[in-house]
């Protein structure tokens, strides 16, 4: 999977989640179904019960990322279950699932969604209109503090100011000399 700037961050935590399952081998035994499944879902078991195997767990992961929990916790879905433990989140899921068994797309599972809860259900808000300001306003202010830096940092000195000075008065060597001396006497050691 290659990562850019562009990528969505449910993306990377499907992903990462996906990698550890694969990993240690599944999702944590409280978190396993008991009994006959079907592609990894077995529908007699409770609602919070459920697993990530296959094509639709994959995609079930994908949109259980993408979607915020309305329960008030800010934490995606999937994420709600297993932290929170709230009740609105198992079935969410479950929906999910169902919908993706009958074959639903995961744009048209999130398109559902968003219809019945608005956009504040999707954990990365559409990129348009006023949210375009949350996207770009953080690459703006990295550019400017950048820059902001990069002149105090220079100290607004220019090439000619930094220029060595070819000749030297005799009075203005001695300045100097001076100057030096006092410098090596204060800098000297101190034993």
């Amino acid at each position: 999977m290659t990562v850019s700037a562009r990528t969505p961050s449910f993306v990377l935590t499907a992903a990462f989640v996906l990698a550890s399952a694969i990993a240690f081998g599944g999702e944590p035994a409280s978190a396993q179904s008991t009994g006959p499944t079907h592609a990894g879902y077995d529908p007699n078991a409770p609602v919070g019960a459920h697993e990530h195997e296959g094509e639709i767990g994959a995609k079930l992961m994908v949109v259980e990322t993408a979607l915020k929990c309305q329960c008030g916790c800010g934490l995606d879905v999937h994420s709600c279950q297993f932290q929170m433990q709230c009740g609105e989140s198992p079935v969410w899921s479950r929906r999910i699932r169902e919908s993706l068994e009958r074959g639903e797309s995961v744009d048209a599972i999130k398109a559902g969604f968003v219809a019945d809860f608005g956009t504040q259900v999707l954990m990365l808000p559409p990129a348009e209109g006023f949210n375009l300001l949350g996207y770009l306003l953080p690459a703006l202010a990295i550019v400017s503090a950048g820059v902001l830096v990069g002149v105090i940092a220079r100290g607004n000195s220019t090439r000619a100011t930094l220029a060595p000075v070819q000749e030297l008065s005799d009075e203005e060597a001695e300045r100097l000399r001076a100057a030096m001396r006092k410098l090596d006497a204060e800098e000297g050691p101190d034993w």
